[in-house]
């Protein structure tokens, strides 16, 4: 990704935030990603972690119609990715999706079990929620233009607990540098 890409998206995120009054806390971390693919407008999004605790993590997000964060699970963590504003499409499969068919399982929406097919797209409107336990893959894409996403999970590790669908991903971007940034991101290096 283009450093001005980055930062056009962080300005983005910045705008939609302020207006629907969603307030970051002092220094948030930043992290906006394309998944290593080149492709951002299909596959991107950004990330604010606004807790960091041994215990559990926090993150808002913000993507754009048609950024899709892809097929992806975790061995560890388990989570609840929540609409905050506009409309999320979250698809989910029991187990790989290649290997679990159409297979059924139970899945907290909005704290109540549903029974869920593997491959169905669940779509949530501002603050409802779906809990991803370990082993649930996962995909998701805003409905709507633009789309504030919560997370709010036990303990986070983006390099290690992330085991995606697509060899090919990676978790954080290649960087052109073609302007300043206008933040410091979790994958910059330390100067």
């Amino acid at each position: 990704m283009k450093r001005s890409e980055i930062n056009a998206l962080i300005r983005s995120a910045q705008s939609c935030f302020a207006a629907h009054e969603w307030a970051l806390p002092p220094r948030p971390r930043w992290d906006v990603t394309d998944f290593g693919l080149a492709d951002w407008r299909n596959f991107g999004l950004v990330l604010v972690n606004l807790a960091e605790e041994p215990e559990y993590c926090e993150k808002l997000m913000y993507a754009q119609k048609g950024m899709t964060t892809p097929a992806h699970c975790h061995r560890k963590k388990k989570e609840d990715i929540i609409c905050r504003w506009g409309r999320l499409a979250v698809q989910v499969w029991a187990g790989v999706p290649d290997e679990s068919g159409e297979r059924e399982f139970s899945m907290p929406i909005d704290h109540e079990p549903v029974m869920v097919k593997s491959g169905q797209i669940i779509e949530l409107p501002a603050g409802s929620r779906v809990t991803l336990v370990p082993g649930v893959y996962h995909a998701f894409y805003p409905l709507s233009d633009e789309c504030i996403i919560g997370e709010v999970s036990t303990a986070n590790d983006d390099l290690n607990d992330n085991f995606f669908v697509n060899p090919d991903i990676g978790r954080y971007p290649h960087l052109e540098e073609d302007e300043p940034a206008i933040l410091r991101l979790l994958s910059d290096k330390t100067a």
